[in-house]
């Protein structure tokens, strides 16, 4: 029987450190780590929880190891905090599920995860990066444009004033944003289509979408925007529908295409917005996706699909282990 570590961060703790509910809004749950723990054990593997990197380090120090590890800690600072975990298990050559140092690295920052993706061909929109407001006097991007911070999640430095019409606005949000988060600002062009997320299991030839689900703001939200606020307040002002047919088919197809070129694996999300036209852009790419069985988007566009949460966490442990076994 395979022993599997999980490591995590878990809400609560940090929260009882006095961190806020918004710089702890990426950490999971007791809920989430009970069904991740029983569903490892119903497939056959012995679990032992390690949690945060904290505890990961105290435990190899003294001298613990894993058949592989289960990792879905996010980390508190840094632009490298998702990738903090899976670099120390590479350090003591300890294999884990989903991405490596490098992928994880790069996809936090939004707009360098562009960069890569519009080399590769892929549909994105155009945009800036902001590291000052004296860089806003060099955008020149038609409005209206969407600004966000380069590095969180969640919904995270996203409300209604997101989507800006004029300089003068501009100004305001991007110089709120660098004094709020202390990280460069994504400025793009606003997409104007229908929103999707695709969930894809598996590596490199082997990655397949499980499903699109399009996300829809109705009128009774707060925000007309995907935000922090209507995330975590989702119930009754935002609809979640499966699609098919050619939206399927081109969302999937540009997920994929995205999932491939970062070398993301295992399993996880990748965010697409339509523009003007009706092609389906890359917004950006979710490689530690949140994985609560009730109300995190990629349990929930599985289950609407027909794969139940236990048949989702065995497809991105089967990748984990084809590759650990250098099949792929």
């Amino acid at each position: 029987m395979l022993k599997v570590g999980l490591t995590y961060d878990l809400r609560s703790d940090y929260l009882k450190q006095g961190y806020s509910d918004e710089e702890t809004a990426e950490f999971d749950s007791e809920e989430t780590i009970e069904a991740l723990d029983n569903t490892l054990t119903s497939l056959g593997y012995k679990t032992q929880r390690i949690g945060n990197i904290f505890s990961l380090i105290d435990r190899v120090n003294k001298g613990e190891r894993w058949d592989f590890v289960f990792n879905i800690c996010e980390g508190m600072h840094g632009i490298g905090r998702e990738a903090q975990v899976p670099a120390l298990l590479d350090a003591y050559n300890i294999p884990y599920v989903f991405s490596d140092p490098m992928v994880l690295a790069l996809t936090l920052h939004k707009g360098q995860t562009k960069r890569v993706v519009r080399d590769c061909g892929i549909p994105t929109a155009d945009f800036a990066i902001i590291e000052s407001v004296q860089d806003l006097q060099h955008i020149n991007l038609p409005y209206p444009l969407f600004a966000k911070p380069v590095a969180e999640g969640t919904g995270k430095g996203i409300d209604g004033k997101s989507v800006i019409s004029s300089q003068s606005e501009l100004k305001v949000v991007c110089s709120n944003l660098l004094n709020r988060f202390r990280q460069p600002v994504l400025v793009e062009t606003y997409l104007p289509g229908r929103e999707f997320t695709v969930g894809i299991v598996g590596t490199g030839t082997n990655a397949k979408a499980i499903g699109v689900m399009e996300i829809t703001i109705t009128s009774k939200a707060k925000e007309q925007t995907y935000s922090f606020h209507t995330k975590e307040n989702w119930k009754g002002v935002v609809e979640y529908a499966m699609v098919s047919g050619e939206v399927e088919k081109t969302c999937s197809d540009t997920a994929l295409n995205a999932w491939r070129c970062l070398g993301c694996r295992d399993g996880g999300r990748v965010d697409i917005k339509m523009d003007a036209n009706g092609i389906p852009n890359f917004i950006e790419v979710n490689p530690l996706a949140g994985l609560n069985p009730s109300h995190s988007d990629l349990p929930m566009l599985a289950r609407n699909n027909g794969i139940e949460y236990r048949q989702l966490i065995k497809l991105i442990v089967d990748s984990a282990i084809l590759r650990l076994n250098g099949k792929v």
